[in-house]
């Protein structure tokens, strides 16, 4: 089966109705098949932006309940690659939530990422392969 990493853009805009992706998040997310993956790092800056309302928040941790997002688990020996990679894209600078998600994507060998952002067109895995932006690069 299918598997992406999802990167928080995506998840505040299903979520935020006057977010400007909102309609291209629900059509996306509905017509994709296949698993989506994220980090306890997205979920937590997916959670502050929604900080807006109690329920909505409440309603994101509902979906992930019932099986929206896979979260990828990560322990104390995978904070080396983490302080690489926030070093090596210092200039950017790449946010703990990228640099999990590039880790995801190491160890899940997972090359799709939703997103709306565009700092994944510099970030580059341990096998040195951008990933392919698969949200942004739908049309939308």
């Amino acid at each position: 089966m299918r598997k992406a990493l999802i990167d928080s853009g995506p998840l505040i805009a299903l979520f935020d109705k006057s977010d400007n992706y909102h309609y291209a998040a629900i059509k996306f997310l509905k017509d994709y098949d296949g698993l989506l993956l994220t980090t306890w790092s997205v979920i937590s800056e997916v959670f502050y932006m929604l900080g807006f309302n109690i329920n909505t928040q409440i309603d994101f941790l509902k979906w992930i309940e019932r099986g929206g997002l896979i979260i990828q688990s990560f322990s104390h020996e995978h904070i080396t690659r983490l302080i690489e990679l926030i070093g090596k894209y210092s200039d950017v600078p790449m946010d703990l939530a990228d640099a999990t998600l590039i880790l995801a994507s190491e160890l899940e060998n997972i090359n799709e990422v939703i997103t709306i952002d565009s700092d994944f067109h510099i970030y580059k895995n341990i096998r040195n392969e951008f990933l392919n932006k698969v949200f942004i690069n739908a049309g939308f």
